[in-house]
């Protein structure tokens, strides 16, 4: 697990993997927040934080993915709503070359 680097004065951002993982190590162990945010050397506020968005997003803990599964999930959404607008823009690029050639 790893952050990303910040400047001076900036916040720091963390990777959505990083906070999967972090999340995983609260959730499936049960380990309680404060030793966890100290173990991977962040704020408790921070990762309750993310833990409180995780159970509000998952209140069944059985049928909910686990948060790994989640962020790739996440992911892959995103990737397919951004592949699918491309494709739409090449369908109309297509249909507009196709009108204008003879």
């Amino acid at each position: 697990m790893s952050t990303q680097q910040r400047g001076p004065g900036s916040p720091r951002r963390y990777s959505s993997q990083f906070k999967a993982e972090a999340v995983q190590m609260v959730v499936s162990t049960g380990r309680p927040i404060a030793h966890v945010a100290r173990e991977l050397e962040i704020s408790q506020q921070v990762l309750g934080r993310w833990v409180g968005l995780y159970r509000v997003e998952h209140p069944d803990p059985a049928s909910a993915p686990s948060p790994v599964q989640a962020a790739r999930l996440r992911q892959l959404e995103d990737d397919n709503r951004r592949l699918r607008m491309e494709n739409e823009f090449l369908k109309k690029a297509a249909a507009f070359f196709a009108r204008t050639l003879p």
